[in-house]
């Protein structure tokens, strides 16, 4: 085993919300426990290989709750009483409340919607020259999607919603950050105070059950409810709009496998693959949520101490050259597919049937309805959001030529 490098070259490191592609493989290959130290906050490792990372998703050394680490704050105050932050046996009796809603087989009946709500988009810019994929498809479609499983009300699935749910993943994107925590906690009091009264649409109504749930047993506190909301507003909003931008840009820069799969019929083989290897080819879930170590942990001859922080490279472990034969091409046949975009083990993401059912409706009707659209810019212009474990792009303009 080489020995750990000191630093990563700065080009990579400057690079790394662009492209973190060459700096992964860069730890991979001479750092792959990785540590930084900045005075005043704890230590943050970095683990890129995918047997590392995948190890690690299920060691019961690290831990999901950031009070163990004095004074770091993981996400928004008010809105980190979650399942993502919790570790058994909070963790168990969260995700139990909300496991129902998201079931394989439930969320097949979405699939009609889907379809629905996706060519309604797609009809507004029929006739455009220019479309921003996110902001015209993406983003409404998943907002949409997880905002109908949820029960929020049609009047507050806006583009103003949404910014003020993302403005909270990205502060310094953000012209005032405090502003949309307010208004974000405002919104979701009032949305759990009308379920409480019995007002709001019916369907899945899934906030519905779960304050009903609560009150009923007293099994869910007030903040844990707001926490749960917001988090699956955002997971279920982010991360699937993070999977349409970033495979059809990856669709868009391999015109031949983006033609293999517009040739297919809904349904087919290659829909399946094709959703698995754009979920592994630059996955939505850059790093894996916060994790940080309740005792200490060796690895390739270094120790994690008790207290610090672990970041796990999912989008490094999933272009693994140790893993993935020709890691870094786009086969959207590729099979076997073990990549780790969703987790792996007592986390694994409870929205993924979800992302693969929007995805596999969505990909093969936008190669087709927008075939003769391509990049409006160099691909190395398009604009990335900055966040602190997400992947996903601000915006993908597109012309039709």
């Amino acid at each position: 085993m080489p020995a750990q490098a000191a630093h990563p070259p700065a080009d990579l490191v400057a690079a790394r919300v662009r492209d973190p592609y060459p700096y992964f493989a860069w730890l991979r290959r001479h750092a792959p426990a990785h540590v930084e130290r900045r005075p005043g906050r704890p230590a943050v490792w970095q683990v890129s290989r995918y047997e590392d990372v995948r190890a690690l998703l299920t060691d019961s050394r690290l831990s999901k709750d950031p009070d163990r680490v004095p004074g770091y704050v993981p996400g928004p105050a008010g809105f980190n009483r979650h399942l993502v932050h919790a570790d058994p046996p909070d963790h168990t009796r969260l995700r139990t409340l909300v496991n129902t809603a998201f079931v394989p087989r439930r969320i097949a009946m979405l699939e009609p919607f889907i379809n629905a709500v996706a060519h309604r988009l797609l009809d507004r810019v029929e006739h455009h020259t220019h479309v921003d994929l996110i902001a015209d498809f993406a983003a409404p479609l998943t907002f949409r999607m997880i905002c109908a499983i949820l029960g929020v009300p049609e009047h507050l699935d806006t583009a103003e919603t949404r910014d003020t749910l993302m403005a909270t993943i990205a502060p310094e994107a953000s012209a005032d950050p405090a502003r949309a925590e307010r208004e974000l906690r405002r919104l979701l009091d009032a949305l759990i105070a009308d379920k409480r009264s019995g007002e709001g649409p019916g369907g899945m109504d899934l906030l519905g059950a779960l304050v009903r749930a609560g009150d009923e047993s007293g099994t869910i506190s007030e903040e844990e409810l707001r926490s749960t909301a917001y988090l699956l507003l955002l997971v279920g909003h982010d991360t699937t709009m993070n999977l349409l931008g970033n495979g059809m840009l990856a669709l868009l820069r391999h015109p031949a496998e983006a033609a293999r799969l517009a040739a297919q019929d809904a349904g087919s083989r290659l829909v399946t693959t094709a959703v698995e290897e754009l979920l592994r080819y630059d996955s939505p879930v850059r790093d894996a949520t916060f994790r940080c170590a309740a005792a200490p942990i060796g690895l390739h001859g270094r120790t994690i101490g008790t207290g610090d922080i672990v970041s796990l490279l999912i989008g490094s472990a999933n272009r693994d050259e140790e893993r993935f034969r020709d890691a870094d091409l786009l086969d959207l046949g590729r099979t076997p597919n073990d990549h780790l975009a969703f987790g792996y083990g007592l986390h694994f993401c409870i929205g993924a049937a979800l992302a693969r059912l929007e995805g596999a409706v969505a990909f093969p009707l936008l190669l087709k309805r927008l075939a003769a659209a391509e990049l409006a810019k160099p691909a190395d212009e398009l604009p990335w959001r900055p966040a602190r474990v997400m992947r996903g792009l601000a915006a993908l303009p597109l012309v039709r030529r």
